[in-house]
């Protein structure tokens, strides 16, 4: 049996703009070598991808819709 890597496999769904909108803000702050809670918080709030609330990220929020889009029975609206 071939076994073939497809790091996709376990989507239920493609991503929304607003996911593939985070996942590039995010990489970009990881590459910029910020890789703790509190940078990361602070440099989301300084670009322009904002929570669902539309409010400032803090660390509560950000590690909850994190968690919200790793369930991929509640993340999909």
């Amino acid at each position: 049996m071939s076994l073939t890597l497809r790091p996709v496999q376990t989507r239920t769904h493609p991503p929304t703009s607003y996911e593939n909108a985070l996942a590039d803000e995010l990489e970009s702050i990881y590459g910029r070598g910020v890789h703790d809670l509190t940078g990361v918080v602070a440099a989301l709030n300084d670009g322009g991808v904002r929570p669902p609330t539309g409010a400032e990220w803090t660390e509560e929020s950000f590690t909850a819709e994190l968690a919200r889009l790793g369930n991929a029975e509640e993340a999909r609206p």
